[in-house]
């Protein structure tokens, strides 16, 4: 399935995407995409649900405005240079175990909504993300075990102020967790629908340029890893996000760097996991 969440900031509901394209509302399931909802047994249940009433459900304009397609979660944990080439235009070694840090949750925005530039910023930088939703509570979780705490993938822009995050004394997340900095979605593809998230292409345009073109079959940790390793030092609940790192070609590693300004349009995507456009506007009060 395809999860979608859809209608005014606020006042998303919760929709399906369906085989042919067309979006439905599934209100009528009487569930949002919510921990308990990925805990449980709502993705079967909606599955269920869906063979006796689908048709009957309202169709989704595609004028309609898609927000996240889950319900604010408990964290978001991002796995930093997980690509090789990454690391190196980031001007870091490759890291011997998976450097982690957090997102918050108040940055997740809709696929399409806008990225604000930060106030005070000028090194605000775009990063396409393969993310993985959990499913089932995960703590010392083996590799081997990994995939069953996985509810599905999503399509993640992370975001990333160089300034506050690099320049600034402290840890990362100063410079991930600005408003509007996790656009998700559009849509969350169970883990079904991807046959390997281990060998996914993943790319990024900037002005309708490409910057970045790589896969995931170049992760350092792949999937598996990383839920593991993750799980060893925080419970991860379900509806839970992991982003796992981006590939070469953000602003940072530019010669000279390149940095985001207002009026500039990002649009991304993954296989399988389509695509998301944010418009970049300056902060105002």
């Amino acid at each position: 399935m395809k999860l979608i969440r859809f209608g005014a900031i606020g006042q998303e509901k919760p929709g399906v995407q369906l085989k042919d394209g067309r979006k439905i509302d599934v209100s009528g399931f009487g569930q949002d995409y919510t921990e308990t909802f990925f805990g449980g047994d709502g993705l079967e249940d909606l599955k269920t649900w869906l063979e006796e009433n689908a048709s009957q459900c309202p169709t989704i304009g595609n004028d309609v405005r898609l927000g996240a397609p889950l319900v604010r979660p408990s964290k978001i944990v991002c796995v930093g240079l997980n690509y090789a080439q990454h690391a190196a235009e980031s001007g870091m070694g490759v890291p011997k175990e998976p450097v982690l840090f957090f997102k918050a949750t108040s940055a997740i925005v809709g696929p399409n909504d806008n990225l604000i530039i930060p106030k005070g910023s000028v090194k605000t930088d775009w990063e396409v993300e393969l993310a993985i939703v959990i499913g089932k509570k995960a703590s010392y979780v083996s590799e081997e075990n990994a995939s069953d705490h996985i509810a599905g993938y999503v399509l993640h822009n992370d975001y990333s102020e160089r300034e506050f995050q690099l320049e600034k004394e402290g840890q990362w997340v100063k410079g991930k967790s600005c408003d509007t900095f996790a656009p998700i979605g559009p849509f969350i593809a169970t883990k079904d629908e991807i046959k390997d998230p281990n060998n996914l292409n993943l790319w990024l345009k900037l002005n309708g340029v490409t910057v970045q073109n790589s896969s995931t079959s170049d992760f350092i940790f792949n999937i598996q890893e990383v839920v593991s390793y993750i799980s060893q030092f925080m419970t991860l609940l379900p509806g839970d996000i992991i982003s796992t790192g981006t590939p070469f070609g953000v602003g940072l590693g530019f010669k000279p760097p390149k940095y985001l300004n207002a009026g500039d349009v990002v649009e991304l995507g993954i296989d399988g996991l389509g695509t998301s456009k944010q418009k970049c506007k300056a902060y105002s009060e």
